[in-house]
């Protein structure tokens, strides 16, 4: 077994009496530790990493991913190959759907400005808007996206998702659309939450169309991936007031860029790709690896086996 880390892992040392373990942080290293292993645990999602090596992954048969999403890990030879990719669905859901609820709360009590007018010495009696009642639409019903809509039930808000494909009410989803009908979807919604994976369907689907769809009051919180916006066209309706604001953990380019427009925006909340690293994460996702670690020497199904083509967990 190798595990790409400059550190081990929280916890990993219990599976030592069990599997021969090896680290590699390096390409150098990874590509010394790859010959002969037959599981990888990759806590760092760098695809670079892999792929100079690959040729060398001869024993490999399965890879855990310490990350949810995949998008930065997959490569063709990985894709088109045997090797069964596992990720860590259900170890950041919780911890992000409550960061997005802290998100509404930011906007709807307008806190940002509370803490401005501190700072300014400045006493400024307002109303604040009630979370009850206002309507969420959630795109991508993933673990992810469920917990999100979990979260906003229980706080009496009107949930609905988009998906591949429309459904019936399913959890805590009132509805499903289907992809086809965001445009109209986003329409309905005083909260717009992006929770899609990035994949070559998803790419962009947040652009000036669906931007220009949603009513000036909105607000749009991305926690799925900076690819699935197209940063330029949400300037744009940012800047022309057209959306009342975006609170955004993840970007198309990470670290953000300092000559971004979105950090002086005073209308968007910036935050460096954190909403799912509450503590003990790394914790949990090793509890996740050792767990699927005993199936498969066991021979019984692991957990978490993600579509190489379409990018994430089928549900």
């Amino acid at each position: 077994m190798g595990a790409t880390q400059e550190e081990p892992p929280p916890g990993i040392g219990t599976i030592a009496e069990v599997v021969e373990v090896a680290f590699g942080a390096t390409a150098e290293e990874v590509a010394s530790v790859l010959p002969g292993a037959d599981v990888l645990l990759a806590w760092r999602a760098d695809r670079e990493l892999l792929q100079d090596a690959w040729a060398r992954a001869e024993e490999l048969r399965w890879i855990q991913s310490a990350s949810a999403g995949v998008d930065r890990l997959l490569f063709p030879g990985l894709v088109e190959g045997h090797v069964v990719l596992t990720n860590a669905r259900g170890v950041f859901d919780e911890a992000i759907a409550e960061y997005v609820v802290g998100l509404f709360l930011l906007f709807a009590k307008g806190l940002a400005g509370v803490r401005d007018r501190q700072r300014r010495g400045e006493w400024l009696h307002q109303e604040t808007e009630r979370l009850a009642a206002k309507r969420v639409l959630v795109v991508g019903v993933g673990s992810i996206g469920q917990a999100i809509a979990r979260s906003c039930r229980a706080l009496d808000m009107q949930v609905r998702g988009v998906a591949r494909t429309p459904r019936a009410r399913e959890g805590a989803f009132e509805a499903i659309d289907g992809i086809d009908g965001l445009v109209g979807a986003v329409r309905r919604a005083d909260f717009v939450v992006d929770a899609l994976p990035a994949t070559a369907e998803t790419r962009h689907v947040f652009g000036e169309e669906v931007f220009g769809a949603m009513r000036p009051s909105t607000r749009f919180v991305n926690v799925g991936r900076g690819s699935t916006v197209d940063e330029q066209a949400l300037v744009r309706v940012l800047a022309d007031g057209r959306l009342a604001g975006a609170a955004l953990d993840v970007f198309e380019e990470e670290p953000l860029p300092p000559s971004s427009p979105l950090w002086s925006m005073p209308n968007v909340i910036v935050s460096p790709h954190m909403s799912g690293d509450a503590a003990g994460w790394k914790e949990a996702v090793v509890e996740l690896f050792v767990e699927n670690l005993e199936r498969y020497l066991t021979g019984r199904p692991l957990r978490n086996v993600v579509d190489k083509r379409r990018g994430y967990v089928p549900s």
